[in-house]
């Protein structure tokens, strides 16, 4: 991983975000496909449109 994932990622981690938002950047930002439609939230859909732009400034409002 590029050192730019893993500072978005302990960001997040030690700014408290929702993991569902984490793991839908994760996959977003390595290119993985999406979730099975039962398994989405809006946490994770967020999180994954983010990461797939590559956007690590919009985790702020995914706080817990």
């Amino acid at each position: 991983m590029d050192q730019a994932y893993r500072d978005a990622i302990t960001k997040m981690e030690t700014a408290g975000v929702d993991p569902e938002y984490v793991l839908g950047w994760q996959g977003g930002y390595l290119g993985h496909p999406e979730r099975e439609e039962q398994r989405v939230t809006d946490a994770y859909t967020a999180g994954y449109e983010d990461g797939s732009e590559k956007n690590a400034g919009n985790f702020d409002s995914w706080k817990k």
